[in-house]
């Protein structure tokens, strides 16, 4: 799945593939915005990439979160007849 977030006062949005569900990440990410409210310090939401890599980003500065399932990327010239 590909999530694309976008964080505040930054012109362009993170774009990950992960193997995690659209479920998983909106629980994990209502968990670190819960942490916000009452705890110290920057809550993060964690997410894992399809190569195994770790990408961490401050909850609280989200603006928004996109989720799109994998698609075949279209290469070439498939639109002309």
């Amino acid at each position: 799945m590909e999530v694309k977030i976008g964080i505040q006062s930054i012109p362009r949005e993170l774009v990950i593939d992960t193997d995690a569900t659209a479920e998983e990440i909106e629980r994990d990410l209502a968990a670190a915005l819960a942490r916000a409210d009452g705890g110290s310090g920057s809550p993060l939401l964690a997410l894992t990439t399809q190569k195994g890599g770790r990408v961490l980003v401050p909850a609280d500065k989200i603006a928004f979160v996109e989720f799109s399932t994998d698609q075949a990327r279209r290469v070439g010239f498939g639109n002309i007849v």
